[in-house]
């Protein structure tokens, strides 16, 4: 008698109670639970799946290089500074949010907007030399509109560019998530002007269902 093969597919994890959460909020929930990078994430310490983003990104274009100094926008809760610590290491990597994050060795951490002149100063008052890398994993809050929501993300694309042009030093990268919807082309047409390579991409780790992608470019011409 033949003996059954053993999957090993994961079995799929089920909420224990419902109770007092929204449909989509159950939804949400479950896919988390069930979700690969959620689970690698947690294993290896990562605050967030999204590290494996940069990473992806990173092991493509190879631009968090040992000395170079990166800035985090949007860095709560963390996940990619982590990342940027492993590879360009300690006290190389300074992030910004309006939401305070707890603290990560290794990371010197500001909070504030990113966008306002006195932050901007107090991080050149930081750094001991010219940026590398900028990076931005922002998101505005869905409302549930594409268009909209494509025009927010966006938005924080362009302040991100902005604060870039300020701190890159020359050949610099400059990476950031965005929406598909129209809008990217611009920005894409614009950083071409001061980069000298500028390409999409969507890692592996980024859902197939999502519309986002991040645009990197390398090179920077001041």
């Amino acid at each position: 008698m033949k003996k059954k093969k053993l999957s090993t597919r994961p079995l799929a994890v089920r909420l224990k109670t419902t109770r007092k959460r929204t449909l989509s909020s159950q939804k949400w929930l479950t896919r988390q639970l069930n979700d690969p990078y959620v689970q690698k994430a947690t294993a290896a310490g990562y605050r967030s799946r999204a590290a494996y983003k940069i990473i992806e990104i990173d092991d493509k274009f190879k631009f968090l290089k040992p000395g170079a100094f990166v800035v985090d926008l949007g860095a709560a809760p963390g996940g990619w500074s982590q990342v940027a610590v492993e590879r360009s290491g300690r006290e190389c990597v300074f992030a910004i949010d309006l939401v305070p994050i707890d603290p990560l060795e290794g990371v010197t951490f500001i909070c504030g907007d990113f966008s306002e002149s006195q932050i901007v100063q107090q991080l050149r008052e930081t750094l001991p030399k010219a940026v590398q890398v900028v990076l931005s994993d922002m998101a505005a809050s869905s409302i549930g509109h594409p268009q909209t929501d494509h025009l927010r993300i966006m938005a924080l694309a362009d302040e991100a560019f902005a604060f870039a042009q300020d701190v890159l030093a020359p050949g610099g990268v400059f990476v950031a998530k965005v929406l598909r919807g129209g809008a990217e082309k611009d920005l894409l047409t614009l950083l071409k002007k001061y980069f000298d390579k500028v390409v999409h991409f969507k890692p592996p780790s980024s859902r197939k269902d999502s519309a986002e992608m991040y645009v990197i470019a390398l090179g920077f011409r001041p």
